[in-house]
């Protein structure tokens, strides 16, 4: 595949058009890291390594503190949304396309930063790392920052780290866990003409989607941020043919949970939530697992991004990265020009409006000036 050279002096819109019409669902990132690896290396100003689909990147201005910059390159699977597209609606101008919001906009900030700070002679206030990773929307085991944290950890040390995922331009503090069980629900196969002789799998998950139909989420508020808890069926498999009686079910479900919970709590609390279907012979198997962050915004480094940025903070309702972060004890928050509700959708798109303004505060931070974006809703 062919891509286009990437330039780092267009503006933020440019640039994120050009990262979308790059496809790189998870596992496909080469081409796209290829091209991001060859921008950073031509700026002159950066240290560069690659480590598999992962571009690490970084300055060595010997300033007292630093400021880590993530992103992931990944996109869920296209939905008919690549070439990126321009349109206006309701009088806002968008930009359509898989990963416009998750989280390309916030990949094209990162290298329009680059482009300023990472050249011969720039004076940012703080030393600067970029990290662009591969595989953020499967499988915690894939992760391309998980990858870095075991084999270049020294990378990712900072006073601050921000990820760039989508918030719509506010900062957003901490993050939930998250955990994907299989429930397998037991069954006897037999031919469906005489059903009776066997015991219907399918059947037998009915008990199981009314608990979670039931389910009441728990919310709570930590550290002044609201956080909202969600338990949900996410895949249902079962049966072998069209004439026969399944004898096995399998519910996969995501449980979104609390900073405040750990990964124990988070399990126990599903373990309780299906007792009664734990008891009847179904068995729970937990496939995925990755706890959350505290939102940590009193750290005085968050603390003065926040105020920086001039917007209101809020919780993240969904994992990101923050959690590897917040794990090595370096403050993160995420923050990005994305909308978090245009996630995945097949019409996902990113206002127009919020890019440029998602840039000038970032770019205040990192050069000690007090401009701030305001509120642009």
């Amino acid at each position: 595949m062919t891509v286009p050279a990437l330039d780092l002096t267009a503006d933020v819109l440019t640039l994120t058009r050009a990262l979308v019409d790059v496809p790189s669902v998870s596992g496909t990132e080469e081409p796209l890291a290829d091209a991001v690896e060859a921008a950073l290396r031509g700026l002159g100003g950066l240290e560069v390594v690659r480590i598999g689909n992962c571009v690490l990147a970084r300055t060595d201005l010997g300033r007292d503190t630093r400021v880590v910059l993530a992103g992931h390159l990944d996109t869920v699977p296209i939905a008919d949304n690549v070439p990126s597209r321009l349109d206006t609606v309701d009088g806002e101008e968008r930009l359509y396309g898989c990963g416009t919001s998750d989280m390309k906009a916030g990949d094209a900030l990162m290298l329009r930063v680059a482009g300023l700070f990472g050249v011969p002679g720039a004076q940012p206030a703080h030393d600067l790392t970029f990290v662009f990773y591969d595989n953020e929307e499967v499988e915690a085991v894939k992760n391309g920052l998980g990858r870095v944290a075991r084999e270049l950890r020294g990378w990712l040390y900072g006073d601050l780290a921000i990820l760039l995922e989508p918030t719509d331009g506010d900062v957003e503090g901490g993050c939930q866990g998250t955990m994907r069980v299989v429930l397998t629900v037991p069954g006897e196969r037999a031919h469906s003409a005489r059903s009776w002789l066997g015991r219907n799998a399918v059947h037998g998950a009915a008990p199981i989607l009314a608990v979670l139909a039931d389910y009441t989420a728990r919310e709570v508020d930590i550290d002044g941020l609201h956080f909202r808890e969600g338990l949900n069926a996410v895949r249902i498999e079962g049966g072998v043919a069209g004439n026969v009686v399944p004898d096995e079910c399998r519910v996969t479900v995501n449980f979104r949970f609390a900073p405040d919970r750990d990964e124990d709590d988070a399990e126990a609390h599903v373990r309780e939530v299906f007792a009664d279907a734990l008891a009847a012979g179904v068995t729970l198997e937990v496939t995925d697992m990755s706890g959350g962050a505290l939102p940590g915004l009193s750290e005085p480094a968050a603390a003065a991004f926040v105020a920086a940025v001039g917007r209101p903070a809020r919780a993240k309702l969904g994992w990101t990265d923050v959690a590897r972060f917040a794990a090595f004890g370096i403050p993160a928050v995420n923050y990005g020009p994305g909308d978090p509700n245009q996630a995945h959708q097949r019409g996902e798109h990113v206002r127009v409006d919020r890019l440029q303004p998602a840039e000038d505060a970032l770019v205040a931070y990192l050069t000690g000036t007090t401009t701030t974006t305001g509120d642009t809703a």
